[in-house]
């Protein structure tokens, strides 16, 4: 974790995503650095309204931001020891975002989670599809105000080339957490075999094969990510992977879970796998999502 990238609205939810980069920060030595965007549509408009006063108008809004900027990094930072940087930014939002993340070659972005009612859902799925539809970079959407280090975390596996980064993102983003390496495993044809009259032994044979052959694939990622026994556990659901993700979120009081970003092919690279479109929105504790 080099350089962490937190994009801020300045809104209440965006300031406990930058409270958590501050505490990732202290934590990895990483860079913090916060960014907030005026979009340039919104800027031109002013000329437009406000004639020849438009100019002062658009310095004024200028000088808030870089204002509520600076008191933001010293409000978050001061307490724990952490100077960040900041920057003010003019353009598209998430083009904006993604281009200084690639000039600070950042190894997360921060975001707040933005919304309320039964619009929040819609909002926290398409800011984080937009965002990895414009960078190959992990974003981490907080939704909780955070009170301490991540201690344990759910880690999914479908053991595509996908899982083992994940895993690895998580040691880095939570070194001190439990990891919990969980798949959600289904018999092939299960289904199809109890309707066609396959005795239920049988079946239950095949499950339990399924479930040996994923736990034995849990413990060859944890080794090839060079986890230590003490340092995570395996946990097998049966069923459908994203509804198994959110109950064990709740049973196991889990404080962030870490998605892969799937895509099959090329035509798919930038598109949020189906799990992940799906834990995202529902999960109440943080996300994060490994784009690689």
């Amino acid at each position: 974790m080099n350089s962490l990238l937190v994009a801020t609205d300045l809104s209440a939810p965006s300031r406990h995503a930058a409270q958590r980069a501050a505490m990732l920060a202290r934590q990895t030595g990483a860079r913090l650095v916060l960014a907030h965007v005026l979009e340039k549509r919104a800027l031109a408009e002013l000329l437009h309204l406000f004639d020849e006063d438009g100019q002062g108008v658009q310095d004024q809004i200028r000088a808030q931001a870089r204002e509520a900027l600076s008191l933001l990094a010293a409000e978050i930072g001061e307490p724990l020891g952490v100077s960040a940087g900041q920057h003010l930014l003019e353009g598209e939002v998430m083009g904006s975002i993604s281009m200084q993340a690639d000039l600070l070659d950042a190894s997360l972005l921060v975001v707040g989670a933005r919304g309320a009612g039964f619009m929040r859902h819609w909002l926290l799925g398409a800011t984080a599809e937009r965002l990895l539809r414009v960078t190959l970079r992990p974003i981490l959407m907080v939704k909780q105000a955070p009170r301490e280090a991540y201690r344990k975390v759910i880690v999914p596996m479908d053991f595509s080339p996908w899982s083992l980064g994940a895993v690895r993102l998580a040691m880095a983003v939570a070194p001190q957490a439990e990891l919990i390496l969980l798949h959600a495993y289904e018999a092939r044809f299960e289904d199809k075999m109890r309707i066609a009259g396959v005795n239920e032994d049988l079946i239950q044979g095949y499950r339990s094969k399924a479930q040996q052959y994923a736990l034995l694939r849990l413990k060859q990622t944890a080794a090839e990510a060079g986890l230590a026994a003490a340092q995570w556990q395996p946990l097998l659901t049966h069923g459908e992977a994203a509804l198994g993700i959110l109950e064990q979120e709740e049973e196991q009081g889990a404080d962030l879970i870490v998605l892969g970003k799937h895509g099959v092919g090329m035509a798919e690279e930038l598109l949020l796998g189906s799990v992940t479109k799906r834990v995202l929105p529902r999960a109440r504790c943080d996300v994060l999502v490994a784009a690689r």
